[in-house]
């Protein structure tokens, strides 16, 4: 043991009084991010990259430009109390961005960050597998031992305030030095590979809760704008005898490519096609979502604007829902997913989990057929001055939503075998993991079916006219070109993520209501529509009268005979 002569023996430092000077922490946690925290975007550059020459000029430029931000990121916040919370949450941000990359191909945008926040305990346990903590050990084992091992010296607020800031300055030099260096080489791949900005971790998870903020926080005080403020029953309601009802299913997860009725190879709607052939039931064929994931496809679909007049965007417009009520119809919402995303928020709704079914409600979910359950018994409990008017029934399937296909169908429902039962896709074998998709889609047919045939009843008993319309969210990403499940911005989001199926159903009852007749309906299948579409056809279908409908939107308006409109004319069935 050292000893001085004046003061006795010298104690060693103790290991735990050891701390890090800020700008060493600041830095090598940089250096980490950029490198082992950023993987999937350092694979998919050198995939993109053409010659060596090329390769090395993007990883060299663009890895700077990475370091410098994250540098000048954490050169901000390089303050004792601050610095190890913060930098503990963006390493394990990292580290869990770079799983969902690696294994499915996701970019964090403020949309699936969105996703992220409104997910539940179903979703969540899909998702797990043992890559996911291995990923997070190898990202963030390291870094937060690190960082937890020594705290960083304290300085007074004013040096330590301009150590700050010369540690950001120099984090942006580094950036303006990247970009000087690649800028011909960067432009033309953030050009032309506009994913790549939302692959730089933890910027992106950083960029995007802020914009998810902003878009949220205004929002919340206000309230929402009245739509179709002067609804109210046309002409066809007048002396009535049998009242309309229409079930809206929301598919989830369901893409045209792998839909029978689309022309897929295998015969994956059965049940449909027979539908199609002795029932009048017709198939959309070239429809296209609002939306990659569920959080701005729902919304948009009942929503009174288009997609190009911000649909998509958080909602700030009542929907087709409230304006349904607004006229006098009962509505009813029922949910197999994780929320109606506030569409249901004001009339009456319920979810399949609160029931408990056997062979349908197992393992903290349920089946579609689940939502068929007792559903006389939900309409009857309406109110009956509403229900005598008419119904709107909506039914929000769980579908096919993954990336545990295989739990979304039943085990006596499987045509197509061996089907993936992982939840970590890339393991299993492409056919494989086919088969369980399909099965899932097969399993939508049959849930179809029994919706179709409970309609079909009830129109034949002489309670209801009745009418199905049946549409996706959005569709699914299954292995082409390294991408799986869904949720990619939606300018570079595949056509598998966006090209829907839809079919529609009414009895005959309801054509002469509506006047919407089969031959005509026919004669719209294979023009080009869109989740913009739905709001105005519902509102045409049920007769409602509003200066909210636009008839250029409502895809049913060219085969009515007559709408009524002011109440003046009865329409009557057009073939």
């Amino acid at each position: 043991m050292p000893s001085n002569p004046a003061l006795g023996p010298v104690l060693a430092p103790h290991p735990a009084r050891l701390t890090w000077r800020p700008a060493h922490a600041v830095w090598l946690l940089s250096l980490w991010l950029a490198l082992a925290g950023n993987l999937p975007l350092w694979l998919r550059v050198n995939e993109l990259a053409g010659s060596a020459a090329q390769r090395l000029a993007l990883l060299g430029g663009f890895g700077l430009l990475v370091f410098g931000v994250t540098a000048a990121l954490l050169s901000l916040l390089a303050w004792p109390r601050v610095f190890r919370p913060v930098a503990t949450g963006l390493v394990l941000v990292s580290a869990f961005n770079t799983h969902f990359m690696l294994q499915y191909g996701a970019v964090i945008d403020p949309t699936m960050l969105a996703n992220v926040v409104q997910t539940d305990v179903r979703e969540v346990r899909d998702l797990m597998s043992w890559t996911l903590p291995l990923t997070v050990l190898l990202v963030a084992g390291l870094p937060l031992w690190l960082i937890w091992r020594r705290p960083l010296a304290t300085r007074s607020w004013l040096p330590q305030t301009g150590r700050n800031a010369l540690g950001a300055l120099v984090g942006v030099v580094a950036v303006v030095a990247a970009t000087l260096l690649a800028y011909q080489d960067l432009a033309s791949l953030m050009r032309n590979h506009k994913e790549l900005r939302y692959m730089v971790n933890p910027v992106n998870t950083v960029y995007a809760a802020g914009r998810l903020a902003l878009d949220q926080v205004p929002r919340q005080v206000h309230a929402l704008v009245p739509v179709g403020e002067d609804a109210q029953l046309g002409f066809s309601y007048a002396g009535q005898t049998r009242p309309p009802l229409l079930m809206i299913v929301v598919g989830e997860t369901a893409r045209a490519q792998n839909f029978g009725l689309d022309g897929y190879a295998r015969n994956t709607t059965p049940a449909l096609a027979r539908w199609q052939a002795e029932e009048g039931l017709v198939n959309f064929s070239q429809v296209q979502s609002c939306g990659t994931n569920t959080k701005v496809s729902v919304p948009c679909m009942f929503s009174p604007l288009t997609r190009a007049q911000g649909g998509d965007q958080t909602p700030e417009h009542e929907n087709l829902l409230d304006v349904l009520q607004r006229a006098g119809l009962a509505v009813l919402w029922i949910d197999n997913q994780a929320g109606c995303k506030g569409v249901c928020a004001r009339v009456p709704n319920a979810s399949a989990l609160d029931l408990k079914i056997p062979g349908l409600c197992d393992g903290g979910e349920c089946l579609d057929p689940a939502m068929l359950d007792g559903l006389d018994a939900r309409i009857a409990a309406l109110d009956p001055v509403r229900r005598a008017r008419g119904v709107v029934l909506v039914m929000h399937q769980m579908g096919s939503h993954g990336p545990a296909y295989f739990k979304r169908s039943a085990p006596d429902r499987k045509p197509f075998m061996p089907e993936c039962t992982s939840n970590t896709l890339s393991d299993c074998p492409p056919e494989q993991l086919v088969n369980a998709y399909d099965n899932s889609i097969a399993y939508t047919d049959h849930f179809l079916d029994l919706s179709l045939q409970w309609l079909k009843a009830r129109e034949q008993s002489g309670a209801f006219q009745t009418g199905l319309i049946y549409l996706s969210d959005h569709g699914e990403s299954l292995g082409e070109s390294g991408l799986y499940l869904h949720g990619l911005p939606y300018a570079m989001a595949p056509q598998q993520q966006t090209h829907v199926p839809m079919v529609a159903w009414l009895s005959p009852g309801l054509q002469q209501r509506s006047g919407v007749g089969e031959k005509c309906l026919r004669a719209q299948a294979d023009k080009p529509l869109s989740h913009d579409h739905l709001f105005h056809s519902v509102l045409g279908l049920m007769d409602v009268q509003t200066k909210a409908h636009d008839l250029a939107l409502d895809l049913l308006a060219p085969c009515a005979t007559a709408y009524a409109q002011l109440g003046a004319v009865t329409p009557t069935a057009a073939n």
